[in-house]
């Protein structure tokens, strides 16, 4: 560095100046240079340096090298270049003016820790294109650590800023925070609450990508199409999108349909009441009723039929009876588990089982309406 101020007394020198217009002179010589370099080092990182490592990553198998190194990254680095040439030189420059140094070294140093989080974030996001073959589940944990470790950046980042303008060590005002902690937990409540809640639901694999969820106290019925550690989006059956806090999720109830999609079958539990006054026993005997020949029948037809798995639990029990009638619960599986399938076959086996009643003499109850 003191060579090219050297070099640049020389030439001002050659031209003839002299009296105090050569450090006028020699300062806008020195910031004209240092702002050439600056240019060029950035100049020089984008149309070279890119331009290399993308072919080097593309020639590459992995994908991981096209993602981490891949040009939005690299361009973050290339904006930070230019700054720290300009801080390496700044001592030359402003040699002579040690205000204007210290303001102009404090400009910079606040460009370079923006800069630099503006790195760690493009980085970051970078990572949410990462495909492993763990499943969701790792996935997962990759975009609740993401998210959680931006935070992180920003809020050092801010810190630093704050201690660059007021002229204070960073570790000072860590250290002052904690007298303010408890505002700052007020202050975020939701926030820390949010994220919490976030982490738990992925360590403790509740809710992935892809599952289907009702939420009782929301509008959520549908599909969960993102999730960070603050918010899950849920796309509804009619295309509706809601947004639910990872808070509602934990400290209240959902139902997650996953198991019963990755089951073999999903679940039909059907109650038919029906009038106490139809019930009679079928011979003089008196041995048995046309309720009993009535149930062994419906449960012959479930075990007939093709939509129903009969590997897994069939049955038609009684339940107790009501003022409303004689209850009488049809209980199996359906192999077919797509919504508008499976209600197509419910229905199909509901109206066969409601018909068959009047051959045994039964009467399906159906409360009228007053006169």
């Amino acid at each position: 560095m003191e060579e090219i101020r050297i070099y640049v007394e020389n030439i001002i020198q050659h031209f003839g100046l002299s009296g105090n217009v050569i450090p006028l002179v020699r300062h806008a010589v020195l910031v004209l240079v240092v702002a050439v370099l600056a240019t060029l080092a950035y100049l020089l990182g984008r149309k070279i340096i890119i331009p290399v490592v993308g072919k080097i990553t593309r020639r590459t198998s992995a994908q991981w090298d096209d993602i981490l190194l891949g040009r939005p990254v690299l361009l973050a680095v290339c904006s930070i270049v230019p700054a720290l040439v300009v801080w390496q030189l700044l001592p030359m420059v402003f040699y002579q003016y040690p205000m204007a140094r210290e303001v102009v070294a404090r400009l910079t140093a606040i460009y370079i820790t923006i800069a630099t989080v503006h790195l760690f974030v493009v980085f970051i996001n970078r990572l949410r294109l990462l495909d492993n073959d763990h499943g969701a589940s790792l996935r997962q944990y990759i975009l609740s650590f993401c998210g959680l470790l931006k935070v992180v950046v920003i809020f050092i980042a801010v810190i630093i800023v704050i201690a660059i303008i007021i002229g204070r060590s960073p570790m000072t005002l860590l250290a002052g925070l904690g007298a303010t902690s408890a505002i700052l937990m007020l202050v975020f409540k939701d926030t820390i609450e949010g994220l919490v809640a976030g982490i738990r639901l992925t360590s403790a694999e509740m809710l992935h990508v892809g599952d289907w969820i009702t939420v009782p106290s929301t509008q959520a019925d549908g599909t969960v199409i993102e999730m960070s550690l603050t918010t899950v989006k849920v796309q509804n059956f009619d295309n509706t999108i809601v947004t639910v806090s990872p808070t509602t999720l934990v400290n209240g109830s959902f139902q997650n349909w996953k198991g019963m999609q990755a089951s073999d079958g999903r679940r039909v539990k059907r109650k038919v009441f029906y009038d106490f006054r139809s019930l009679r026993f079928t011979d003089e005997s008196r041995s048995e009723t046309n309720m009993s020949r009535y149930r062994d029948a419906v449960e012959k037809y479930l075990a007939e039929c093709l939509w129903v798995n009969t590997d897994m639990t069939l049955m038609v029990r009684q339940l107790e009876a009501t003022q409303g009638g004689l209850p009488l619960e049809v209980y199996f599986f359906l192999k077919n588990k797509e919504w508008v399938n499976y209600e197509h076959s419910l229905a199909t086996i509901m109206e066969h089982i409601y018909a068959l009643a009047e051959e045994y003499g039964l009467k399906v109850y159906q409360k009228y309406p007053e006169q």
